[in-house]
C-alpha cells in the first residue's frame, strides 16, 4: 500500500513543519508540501495532527508463554498498534521465563505474525531465580539486546557484577527492576503515613533507591551499561542523572502511571491501583514530570501488565501487581508534558527515539531483525510512523480495549490526545483509531 499523509505537523529531531509525507513500498520516499502521489495512493488528511516516528515500548508484559488468559503476543501487538507503537520489547517474566534461545525464538516467531516488530528481552539469570547466569551470548546471537529479570530484579550484587562484566563484550544492555526485595517484601503500596492509616504494609522508596545506588556503583566498577526500569521516586531519577553526567553508561525510564497517579489512589482499596514499584507521593509525581520535561528521563515505557480477573479481583494486599498501559500511554505522556504543541519534541523523544536507542533498534547489525525505528521522518527511512491527534478527547472504557485483560486504573477517565493512525513496516494498521 502506498500512503500519503496530508498537512500534518511533521516532528523531526529538532524541528517541526506542516507538510506531506509519502510512503511507497514500506519506505518514506518524500517529505514535502503538495506531494503529487502515484495513482491509487491511500490519502489521509492529518491536519492538526502530529506525525512522527512510530512509538517504541521498552517494557511490555505479553504473558506468552504461560499466561495466555491475560495476554498473548498477538493481542498485545493489537493493543500496541492502537497505542501508536510500531515496536515493542516483550519482558521475560513469562512461564517459563525467556532464558534460552528456544524460548526467545518462540516469542519472536509469534511476533513475526503480527504487523509490528516484536523484540524480546532475555532473562539475566536462569529462570529469573537470581542464582546462575542465563546464556546471554547465545540469546544475543539471535538478536536479543536487552536483558532483565524484571519482576524481582537481580538481588545478589556479586551476580549482577558478573552479569555486567559478561554483557559488556556482547554489546548488550542490562535492565534492572530496582527494588531490594528484603526491604520491599510483603508491601503492597508506598510506605508512609497513608499506608499506616490504611493498615497496608508498605514498600519503602528506599528499597528502590538503594538498589539504584548499588547498581550505579557496579556499573562504575565494571565499565558496563545499565537501563533502570520504571523508576518511581525523585531521588532515584536524580541518582541516575548525576551518574550519567559523571560519564556512566546508564539510562532510565518512567512509566505513565508514575507520572499521572499518586499513592492517594490506593485509599480506595481498588486493586487496579496496585503496582510494583508502587504509586508514590504527589511530590514524587511532580518531580518525575519535571524531570520528564527537562530531558532527564530517557524514555517512557508502559510496563503494560495484564492480569486475568481471578488474579486482580482480590483484596488489595492479595491482588497481583500491575496495570495495562499500551493503549493510553501516549495520551498520558501528552498530559504529563503539559498537553501543548510545544511538547511535541519531548513526546517523540521519550516515546520513540530514546527507547529505540536503548533497545538498539537503530543499529546496522545483521543479528538485529528490527532496526528501522525511532528515526527521522525523512526520505529513505523505513515507514514506521504514528499520527497523534492532540486536540481530541476520549474516555477510557476497559471493555473497549484490545488487550485480553481489563485491569486499567484509568476506567472512566477523560484523556486528551489520541493516536489516530499507525503505519508499521509501511502498512496502515490503525486508521482513524480503528485496527484495519
Amino acid at each position: 500500500m502506498n500512503i500519503v499523509l496530508r498537512q500534518g505537523l511533521v516532528v523531526a529531531d529538532g524541528s517541526a513543519q506542516v507538510t506531506d509525507v509519502l510512503v511507497v513500498e514500506g519506505k518514506i520516499v518524500e517529505v514535502a508540501p503538495g506531494i503529487e502521489a502515484p495513482h491509487g495512493t491511500r490519502e489521509l488528511d492529518v491536519r492538526d495532527c502530529w506525525v512522527g516516528p512510530g512509538l517504541v515500548d521498552l517494557h511490555a508484559h505479553l504473558r506468552e508463554p504461560g499466561r495466555e488468559e491475560a495476554e498473548t503476543v498477538a493481542s498485545g501487538a493489537r493493543a500496541a498498534a492502537l497505542g501508536g507503537y510500531t515496536a515493542i520489547v516483550a519482558m521475560p517474566n513469562t512461564e517459563p521465563a525467556l532464558d534460552t534461545v528456544a524460548l526467545v525464538s518462540y516469542v519472536l516467531e509469534r511476533g513475526a505474525r503480527t504487523p509490528l516488530d516484536v523484540c524480546v528481552a532475555g532473562a539475566i539469570t536462569q529462570g529469573r531465580r537470581g542464582e546462575l547466569l542465563a546464556p546471554m551470548a547465545e540469546m544475543a546471537a539471535v538478536g536479543v539486546r536487552l536483558f532483565t529479570d524484571d519482576g524481582v530484579g537481580v538481588q545478589d550484587p556479586s551476580l549482577m557484577r558478573r552479569a555486567l562484566t559478561y554483557a559488556r563484550p556482547l554489546g548488550v544492555r542490562l535492565a534492572q527492576h530496582a527494588e531490594d526485595e528484603r526491604l520491599a517484601d510483603g508491601g503492597s503500596m508506598n510506605e508512609g503515613p497513608l499506608s499506616s492509616r490504611l493498615g497496608l504494609v508498605g514498600r519503602p522508596a528506599l528499597a528502590e533507591e538503594l538498589m539504584v545506588l548499588r547498581d550505579l556503583e557496579l556499573v562504575a566498577l565494571t565499565g558496563g551499561s545499565m537501563h533502570f526500569l520504571h523508576l518511581s521516586t525523585a531521588r532515584s531519577v536524580a541518582l541516575v542523572v548525576a551518574a550519567r553526567r559523571a560519564g556512566l553508561a546508564v539510562t532510565c525510564e518512567v512509566a505513565p502511571h508514575h507520572l499521572t497517579l499518586d499513592e492517594g489512589a490506593c485509599a480506595s482499596f481498588d486493586p487496579q491501583f496496585k503496582v510494583h514499584p508502587p504509586l508514590r507521593t504527589s511530590a514524587d509525581v511532580v518531580a518525575l514530570r519535571t524531570a520528564l520535561v527537562a530531558g532527564d528521563v530517557d524514555a517512557v515505557a508502559t510496563d503494560h501488565a495484564p492480569h486475568a480477573p481471578e488474579q486482580k479481583d482480590l483484596p488489595f494486599d492479595e491482588a497481583a501487581a500491575g496495570m495495562l498501559g499500551l493503549e493510553h500511554a501516549a495520551s498520558l505522556v501528552f498530559e504529563a508534558l503539559g498537553a501543548t504543541d510545544a511538547s511535541a519534541q519531548r513526546f517523540f523523544e521519550v516515546l520513540s527515539r530514546g527507547p529505540a536507542r536503548i533497545a538498539q533498534l537503530r543499529h546496522d547489525d545483521v543479528r538485529i531483525r528490527h532496526t528501522g525505528h525511532g528515526g527521522a521522518v525523512a526520505a529513505g527511512e523505513d515507514a514506521n510512523l504514528v499520527v497523534f491527534d492532540p486536540g481530541v478527547t476520549w474516555v477510557v472504557d476497559r471493555h473497549q480495549l484490545a488487550s485480553r485483560a481489563t485491569n486499567t486504573p484509568y476506567e472512566g477517565r477523560t484523556l486528551r490526545g489520541r493516536v489516530r493512525a499507525t503505519i508499521a513496516k509501511g502498512r496502515l494498521v490503525v486508521d482513524d483509531g480503528v485496527l484495519t
